[in-house]
């Protein structure tokens, strides 16, 4: 079974999610490993492994992107987003992050219309 199609996963949150790695990373296709989305949670959100390399082995797929949103329901509008261990938010201190954030949320935004 794919972890979309596991039970309480949301394929609409983990479509999304990928988008904004894809627009963040500025590619057309991201190697994605296993997927985990968590609709029922405040805020809503998922998680992945990945790597922006094609034909990664599915061992080699360790780096992790999560996504947090408003609400489950389209748009979503993001929240928050994490590379690995490094977050960013609508109301970051650090002026580089806070940018990333904005770009993300603009190209989202871009996509959902």
């Amino acid at each position: 079974m794919s972890p979309a199609a596991a039970f309480g996963q949301s394929t609409d949150l983990e479509a999304t999610c990928r988008s904004v790695a894809k627009g963040l990373f500025m590619m057309e296709k991201l190697a994605v490993g296993t997927v985990q989305s968590f609709p029922e949670l405040k805020p809503p959100g998922m998680r992945m492994t990945y790597s922006t390399r094609q034909a990664t082995a599915p061992a080699d797929l360790t780096e992790t992107f999560e996504c947090e949103f408003d609400k489950t329901d389209k748009p979503h509008h993001l929240v928050r987003f994490c590379v690995s261990s490094t977050c960013y938010l609508p109301n970051e201190a650090d002026g580089d992050r806070k940018r990333r954030f904005d770009e993300a949320r603009i190209l989202l935004e871009r996509s959902e219309k």
